[in-house]
């Protein structure tokens, strides 16, 4: 609340409030399985093998889609940092990493399908739109709210989640 209203002092405060009181914040946690394993993502991830294959993968989709409109969406970042290091934070999200992976290890008609624990950002939710468009896949993130079926271009929840 105080993060997306800009009011850092106030940032500051709950996180103090909250390391007092031993209290800590869920990551953002993304997973999908491929040929029985489950490979899980967290944002600005390096512990999977292949992570700098998959971050390269992201910068090709990013790449792909911006030509279609995508234009990253920084009001997205609630951290008090610069306008290129905001851009840097919502391109390696975990849905974003998982997605990547996906695209890299499965057949080139086969569905993805991410679960993630928390809500999808609205710049993740613009992005995979365009990453479904680009890609001509099918592409279902599970969030904590509901399923997103994204298909050329387009969300099943009519971009109302």
């Amino acid at each position: 609340m105080h993060a997306k209203a800009k009011r850092w002092d106030g940032v500051v405060k709950i996180r103090k409030l909250m390391r007092e009181r031993n209290i800590k914040k869920e990551p953002g946690v993304s997973w999908i399985e491929i040929r029985n394993h489950t490979h899980v993502f967290v944002s600005d991830d390096n512990k999977h093998p292949e992570i700098s294959q998959i971050y390269e993968k992201v910068r090709e989709l990013l790449a792909e889609i911006k030509p279609l409109g995508y234009v990253p969406n920084i009001s997205s970042v609630l951290h008090d940092v610069e306008e290129e290091q905001k851009e840097d934070y919502l391109s390696y999200h975990s849905e974003k990493l998982a997605i990547a992976y996906a695209l890299m290890k499965t057949p080139s008609e086969a569905p993805v399908h991410v679960i993630k624990n928390l809500r999808i950002c609205d710049d993740c939710h613009s992005a995979v739109k365009l990453i479904s468009k680009a890609t001509n896949r099918v592409i279902v993130v599970r969030d904590v709210n509901r399923f997103h079926c994204f298909r050329d271009g387009y969300c099943s929840c009519a971009d109302y989640w």
